[in-house]
């Protein structure tokens, strides 16, 4: 993949979806210049879940993070471009919306760290796998977006 294919995968937290959210977090994810590769709204399973936070299987709050995630439809989402990753963790802010700067998304519309509205990769590999998981190959799009030329 070339060095602007990057993809990273977001995803809109049921606290999200019921706030009406949706549009405004892809819109910003649009205007920053990424380009949407694939997208689904799914009601996840428990099961689902447990694989997509595994790595946090251990913590104390694991059971509640699920039970949050299962609560509500979930907008799963690709995004490409360079340094999807890293650039989208910062436009999300830090986990607890608290210490999130104003202009992240946490930052503007969320409280509190149980309802902090968004999920992001945070690395290349931990993308790869949650994308893996979320989507089937075919389920993602690619394509030359008209405004490439304008971006990079």
């Amino acid at each position: 993949m070339a060095a602007n294919g990057e993809r990273t995968f977001i995803a809109i937290k049921p606290d999200g979806v019921q706030r009406g959210l949706v549009g405004e977090i892809i819109k910003r994810f649009e205007v920053k210049g990424f380009k949407l590769v694939g997208m689904r709204m799914i009601h996840a399973s428990v099961d689902h879940l447990k694989q997509h936070y595994a790595d946090l299987k251990d913590r104390p709050f694991f059971a509640d993070l699920v039970s949050y995630m299962n609560s509500g439809p979930v907008v799963a989402m690709v995004w490409e471009g360079k340094n999807a990753v890293k650039t989208g963790r910062v436009m999300l802010g830090e986990t607890d919306p608290a210490k999130s700067n104003p202009g992240t998304i946490r930052g503007d519309f969320c409280i509190d760290v149980g309802r902090n509205i968004i999920h992001g990769s945070d690395s290349v590999d931990s993308a790869n796998q949650e994308i893996a998981l979320w989507f089937k190959p075919e389920e993602l799009v690619s394509y030359t977006s008209c405004a490439h030329s304008w971006i990079y």
